[in-house]
This record gives structure tokens, sequence and C-alpha cells, in this order.
């Protein structure tokens, strides 16, 4: 089979429709617009949310909240997590990606100090918890802030 030879399957396309071409095609004379009105004018028909003319939903709800735009998410994981490794283990984002403790890296990767660590560990990430610090060194193990 050669490119010049691939077809579209039977039935998959359809020619467009041809609208205002005479009365015996179905759409003549109007096009499907029907007779006078906003919306069989040229240009016609109303912005999106119009509710002919009361007040719209968007308008009558109370809004709430904020959303900061700046913020930065970054995936945790506790100190009680980083058990699973060996003794001497370099842990970075992509080996805790790896292993499943965080889906994604989002903007980075932030250990809390939650739970015992009885492991030495060298831990690279992008945040540590002042408390999360205080138990991988007390492990004997050292903290890196990428």
């Amino acid at each position: 089979m050669k490119l010049n030879e691939l077809k579209y399957n039977s039935g998959s396309r359809s020619s467009k429709k041809r609208i205002c071409r005479g009365l015996g095609s179905g759409s003549g004379k109007n096009g499907g617009s029907g007779n006078k009105g906003q919306n069989s004018r040229s240009g016609g028909g109303v912005r999106l949310g119009f509710e002919g003319g009361q007040n719209p939903i968007y308008r009558r709800l109370p809004k709430r909240g904020f959303n900061n735009f700046t913020r930065v998410e970054y995936a945790i994981v506790n100190v009680r997590d980083l058990n699973k490794f060996d003794d001497e283990t370099v842990v970075t984002p992509e080996l805790l990606i790896e292993k499943g403790l965080v889906p994604s890296s989002n903007a980075g990767v932030k250990i809390l100090g939650d739970g015992e660590l009885a492991k030495k560990l060298t831990v690279k990430a992008n945040k540590f918890s002042k408390s999360a610090e205080e138990v991988i060194k007390n492990a004997g193990g050292s903290v890196e802030v990428l």
C-alpha cells in the first residue's frame, strides 16, 4: 500500500451542506435561518450568557473567594514514607516519582516532618519543613534544597 492509494472508509466523510442554492435543495431561500428577526440577519444573534434583558445568572449569584494565580503547588511527602529507601540512598524527586510516592513533581516536592525516620538518607527536594529537616538530621542524614 502506498500513500497515494489511501482512501477514507465509506461513510466516514460527507460533503458540506450547500445552503441557499435553490428551493429544490431543501435549504434554499432563507438558508435555514427562518423568516424574519434578529437571528435571520447577518451578524445577528445575542452574545453568550444573554438572557433576553433579564439580569443574567452570573450577575445574580454572589461572588466569593479568590484564586491566587501565583500559588505554587508542591507534591507532599512525609518523613515516615522515606523509610522505604535503603541506608545511604540519595532521595531525589525523580526517585520519589519512580517509587510512586509522588504522582508528579508539580512545581516541586516538599518534605514534611510527620513520622519517624530510621534510615540515614541524603534527601534532595525543593522545600523542607523545619521539623522534617530536624528529623532527617537527627537520623544522621543530610538535606539539600534544589
